[in-house]
């Protein structure tokens, strides 16, 4: 999902840019976490260039997992130009999801 430019980034490079970031925290074991991967897909084809998406390994990166509170995974957090505009622990289907983040792009 992410492009060979985006892992040379630092975290905090990536969710300041300028395009809105959908970070989703998960880590290997967890099955809600897989359950995930084919939606996000989805919403990369569907949002194109108007929406990056990085995945989280929580056991890897356990800083930033405590830095922003992510207490259960899946965890998807939306930022824009560093900004954290959403937050949302649990599996959530393609549509809503979408719904979600297109309605906190137009308020922020």
């Amino acid at each position: 999902m992410e492009n060979t430019e985006t892992k040379k980034k630092s975290f905090n490079e990536i969710i300041n840019d300028e395009t809105p970031v959908l970070v989703d925290f998960y880590a290997d074991w967890c099955a809600p976490c897989k359950m995930m991967t084919p939606i996000l897909q989805q919403l990369k084809s569907e949002m194109g260039d108007k929406l990056n998406i990085i995945k989280i390994d929580t056991e890897r990166n356990p800083d930033v997992a405590i830095k922003y509170q992510v207490r259960g995974i899946p965890n998807l957090i939306l930022f824009r130009k560093g900004q954290l505009l959403w937050q949302q622990a649990g599996v959530v289907q393609m549509p809503q999801l979408q719904q979600i983040i297109e309605q906190k792009l137009e308020q922020s």
